[in-house]
């Protein structure tokens, strides 16, 4: 039962230094434990509450594209959500991911619910960076189960050392995308890392430019409640739009705000 008072995130969880090392050299890593069961509960009900309130996505699963097919997704719950805005400008969360970066200080992008829907199809191979139009290679994207997870629920899949390749291909998620990144990581001869099985509160941690994907949620009757929230880190600059979508993410989630100036929108609050 989820309790009535909304669990403080503020407390900090160290990191440790074979964590930070680990995400450094293979530009992710599973953090275990980052919520408690009472943290979980209370959070996830938030979150699915918010996330059924603010789903625009009504179309059949048969009727989507691959992408459509891949996840439900409900962007920047914190901007609506007053309860989802204490999980997502949380600083526990906020800590890990300076910590991890290395930095003072981070800036949320914005949160996600990424919920994969029973049958749900596989998430291509994709680069999240290619969408933000900013100067740094220090961001970070939290992935966190809301809900236990095994690798059949479509499970987080990263090539380990792909971050340090940087920008690679200007593509979409798409079936394009998964075919020719899917070429280059067998190419390159990254590791492919996933884990079996994940609990709820849990979290995996990816640079910008790591290259991940996700196969289809086997469940018949289980939809993989996952939560994100990006992060760059402070001092950032917006930089020119390099397509279409970096263009509508400079529009959507920097508040228009021109090339040349920080990162540091009313909706790109610090964290710490």
């Amino acid at each position: 039962m989820a309790t009535l008072t909304a669990p403080d995130l503020n407390g900090y969880k160290t990191v440790s230094e074979s964590e930070i090392q680990s995400f450094k050299e293979n530009g992710h890593v599973l953090i275990p434990g980052i919520l408690n069961e009472n943290e979980v509960s209370y959070y996830r009900d938030v979150i699915n509450k918010a996330a059924v309130t603010y789903n625009t996505e009504k179309r059949k699963l048969e009727d989507r594209d691959t992408y459509g097919k891949a996840f439900l997704q409900i962007t920047n719950l914190w901007e609506v959500d007053e309860n989802v805005k204490n999980f997502s400008l949380a600083k526990r969360f906020g800590k890990i991911a300076a910590d991890l970066l290395g930095v003072e200080n981070v800036r949320i992008y914005h949160d996600q619910a990424l919920y994969k829907e029973p049958g749900g199809g596989f998430t291509p191979w994709h680069q999240d960076q290619y969408y933000w139009p900013v100067d740094t290679d220090k961001t970070i994207t939290m992935w966190m189960p809301l809900i236990d997870i095994d690798s059949d629920m479509g499970m987080l899949t990263f090539a380990s050392g792909s971050h340090q390749s940087g920008f690679i291909e200007n593509v979409p998620i798409s079936d394009e995308s998964e075919i020719m990144l899917q070429k280059f990581v067998h190419e390159k001869g990254y590791k492919i890392t996933r884990a079996e099985t994940m609990n709820a509160g849990d979290a995996t941690w990816h640079y910008g430019w790591t290259l991940h994907s996700a196969p289809g949620n086997k469940s018949t009757d289980v939809v993989r409640e996952v939560m994100t929230i990006i992060f760059v880190a402070d001092g950032a600059k917006i930089t020119e739009p390099q397509n279409k979508h970096q263009e509508a993410d400079r529009q959507r989630w920097m508040a228009g705000a021109p090339a040349g100036e920080l990162f540091a929108s009313n909706l790109n609050p610090v964290i710490l």
